[in-house]
């Protein structure tokens, strides 16, 4: 991978496993919108930024080298080599390796762990289209202004003020009193997301289902996707299933310490084979 800047675009050539329909479109996110074929606009934290695949060059429009640097390499986790471990996945078994080769392209965002605690919370028994829409309410209702359109996520403590009548506009049924109760445990210090993300996992695991609504799998997506524990391994109905069907003998440690990226081949792949699960 080699990068540069060639006016407002930071330009990397020879990107490897790095597909942006494969890696914002699997569920791990919920703040990348297509805005055509080729290219999506985001926002992450203070930074909006468009990213464009060409061939083999993938382009990051508006942004300087330093904000490369210092933030988007590590947020798409470009220094992580997701071939090696594609070679490490496929040696467990042929339909592994299957998952692995369906779509190369997924890679695990390194994103902000209050931002996909919440968002997770209110993907709960819900669908893309309408946990977007949420968030995108609740940051504009709440967060800061960027410009135009485009507002950062609400930080904890500003939701952690409010009370359930102030989260109605939202729309989001029963989930606004675990927005709540995650808001005011982070805000006060019962949950502590920064040494959550350095504890042992099973211990991490327990921490976070100390919020009113979060379960194993809402705390197995905050350690994946909001604390870049590749070992966490969340399991929904569509996992559970293909773990029945396709991996009888086999558990989530079976796939070592990237579990996490084995999770999202398989669960890509058979969303995409539904035959596979008959």
């Amino acid at each position: 991978m080699q990068y540069r800047k060639v006016k407002n675009q930071i330009i990397i050539e020879n990107v490897k496993s790095f597909d942006l329909d494969e890696t914002f479109e699997c569920g791990q996110c919920f703040r990348w919108n297509k805005i055509n074929n080729k290219e999506y606009i985001g926002v992450v934290k203070d930074k909006v930024l468009k990213i464009e695949k060409i061939a083999n060059k993938i382009i990051l429009k508006d942004t300087k080298m330093e904000d490369f640097k210092s933030f988007w390499l590590d947020y798409f986790d470009l220094n992580l080599n997701y071939d090696e471990i594609k070679l490490e996945l496929s040696k467990i078994n042929v339909t592994l390796k299957n998952a692995c080769n369906f779509a190369p392209g997924i890679r695990i965002l390194k994103q902000e762990p209050w931002e996909t605690l919440c968002s997770f919370i209110i993907s709960q028994n819900n669908n893309i289209p309408r946990i977007k829409g949420i968030i995108e309410r609740l940051c504009q209702k709440y967060g800061n202004h960027l410009f135009g359109n485009f507002y950062m996520f609400p930080e904890a403590k500003v939701i952690a003020k409010l009370n359930l009548e102030d989260l109605a506009f939202l729309r989001c049924g029963f989930r606004d009193k675990y927005i709540l109760d995650a808001a005011k445990k982070v805000t006060n210090g019962d949950i502590n997301l920064d040494l959550i993300s350095d504890m042992p996992i099973e211990k991490a695991r327990l921490e976070l289902m100390k919020i009113n609504g979060v379960g194993k799998k809402v705390a197995e997506c905050v350690l994946l996707y909001g604390m870049h524990r590749l070992e966490a391994f969340p399991e929904d109905v569509w996992i559970k299933k293909a773990m029945e069907k396709l991996f009888p003998k086999y558990d989530s440690y079976k796939f070592g310490k990237f579990a996490g990226i084995a999770q999202q081949y398989i669960y890509h792949y058979t969303r995409m084979n539904k035959d596979l699960l008959n």
